[in-house]
């Protein structure tokens, strides 16, 4: 016994009845915001990228210490013009905000009271299980957009990773790389490209 076939509707160019293959839904910044206000991640640690929400984990306490460790360091050798801001917004886009462990942004604090800053002059992320992410796709999507100066402060092997020099690369994730990486083990400093008189003890920022 053979089974008929129904023919399309007339007119029909596609599938019939709009159904469509399974397609993913990406978040705008607004709605991140929203969503952030209305207390749907409380006590998580969430951020937005390519409009994607990505959930990273609870920083265990050497993460913690380092955290506030480089946000202490960095407060003592900037001077004014200068807001050292730590898990705090930096909007690179409308799809992206990668809500960064610590970031120094220019002018005083009061000037971001109607807005997020959108760009920093120094970004510091603390890693340990998150190192292979913050060192790969994340560097390169800082270098997308265009900061200059990009720390990594490298739990695991108790150094400090400075990324510069950002340059396109089709290959990276996000379509830039820094040019210029380096090491720094304890025992060395660092000067920020925003504040090249003053120097950072990479063993002031590590537990």
């Amino acid at each position: 016994m053979s089974t008929a076939v129904l023919p399309p509707p007339a007119g029909a160019t596609s599938t019939p009845f709009g159904v469509r293959t399974p397609q993913s839904f990406r978040w705008s910044l607004a709605t991140f915001y929203d969503l952030g206000n209305h207390g749907i991640f409380d006590d998580r640690r969430v951020m937005l990228i390519d409009g994607e929400i990505l959930e990273m984990p609870l920083p265990n306490p050497p993460h913690a210490t380092a955290e506030a460790l480089t946000e202490e360091a960095l407060r003592a050798i900037l001077g004014t013009g200068f807001v050292v801001r730590t898990e705090k917004p930096l909007p690179l886009n409308q799809s992206t905000d990668p809500v960064p462990d610590v970031a120094v942004v220019t002018g005083s604090i009061r000037d971001y009271s109607q807005a997020h800053p959108t760009t920093a002059v120094l970004v510091v992320e603390v890693s340990d299980s998150s190192l292979d992410y913050d060192t790969g796709d994340k560097a390169s999507l800082y270098a997308a957009a265009g900061i200059a100066d990009y720390w990594v402060v490298d739990l695991v092997n108790r150094r400090l990773v400075v990324m510069r020099d950002p340059v396109p690369d089709a290959t990276a994730r996000h379509g830039s790389r820094y040019v210029a990486v380096t090491a720094f083990a304890v025992g060395q400093s660092v000067a920020p490209l925003a504040a090249r008189a003053a120097t950072v003890a990479v063993a002031d920022l590590v537990p």
